[in-house]
């Protein structure tokens, strides 16, 4: 029997190709860089071939054939998921397994709810959770190590489906006695580019946050003239403000259990179109598991947000 690639080492070799760096291709990978070298050495034993140019020195250059390879195995392995997809289907849905991935901004102020709903409505599902920033989310849905993903946007959602779920309005906090706590809404172009707290890159709400500030007559050299601070987590932000260090926009399922009643930080409404983000679903485009997918819409109604 003739010997075939095996579905891992398609998926490495995709990741190599995305990403032209072996440690970031076995991270998306979720393996040792050791264990995707060795798969991909494997079949270029298995066939004989070199499908990296290993005179490029450390850069990763694949060879003319190796070129070729991976837009075969892209084909495979889509190949290879719709025979899954398929079985799925026809099964009763949700009935078997799913890898959800959910970005940091959303994950803590949901999942009890959405954990709950989808023991009560699917019992039979056996769930795996991935929580991720959204560009790393993308890539492992994109090379079938994710099944479905909780993302929000706008953000690059190239190469997948979305679902409209809900909107989460933004709203802006500030220390106490800060000069715009005596408005009852605040302007996007009140505020001052410097002041802002934000996350730090690879964060969506980064983006999202900048694209409000553009807004504001005061944000056109928003790049130019920003806060010194950045977090890796709302909750730090949060506790930057306390301390008065700047403002910062946070989403509204973020307030309740992350401010409460803190008496050292003002919450105040935003006037602008728009000053929300849009909470959705997203899988890899032309999945057999679509309809199934958009009936997850149910696990994200009543959530105490």
């Amino acid at each position: 029997m003739d010997i075939l690639p095996s579905p891992q080492q398609l998926r490495y070799l995709i990741a190599l190709s995305e990403q032209r760096h072996f440690g970031r291709a076995a991270n998306v990978c979720s393996v040792t860089q050791s264990t995707l070298s060795a798969g991909i050495l494997n079949l270029e034993r298995q066939f004989d071939v070199a499908i990296l140019d290993r005179t490029a020195g450390k850069r990763v250059v694949f060879t003319p054939i190796g070129e070729e390879v991976i837009i075969q195995a892209k084909v495979a392995l889509q190949g290879l998921e719709s025979v899954r997809d398929v079985i799925h289907f026809v099964q009763e849905p949700f009935s078997s397994s799913l890898r959800l991935g959910i970005i940091p901004t959303v994950a803590p102020y949901i999942l009890p709810d959405v954990i709950r709903n989808i023991r009560h409505n699917y019992p039979k599902l056996t769930l795996s959770l991935h929580e991720d920033l959204t560009e790393n989310l993308m890539e492992k849905l994109a090379i079938g190590h994710l099944d479905l993903l909780v993302i929000a946007m706008p953000c690059d959602c190239s190469g997948a489906e979305t679902f409209f779920l809900f909107k989460d309005d933004f709203f802006i906090i500030m220390p106490k006695d800060h000069p715009l706590e005596q408005f009852d809404r605040i302007r996007l172009d009140q505020i001052e580019a410097k002041e802002i707290i934000s996350l730090q890159d690879g964060h969506c709400l980064k983006d999202q946050t900048l694209d409000m500030c553009r807004q504001g007559q005061n944000f056109k050299t928003v790049s130019d003239s920003h806060n010194d601070f950045t977090a890796s987590s709302l909750k730090t932000i949060i506790n930057m403000v306390g301390i008065g260090l700047g403002v910062a926009f946070i989403p509204k399922m973020a307030i309740e259990s992350e401010i409460g009643d803190r008496s050292d930080i003002v919450i105040r409404p935003l006037d602008g179109n728009p000053t929300c983000r849009t909470i959705g679903l997203a899988w890899r485009r032309n999945s057999l598991r679509a309809s199934e997918f958009k009936q997850f819409e149910k696990v994200f109604q009543n959530l105490k947000i």
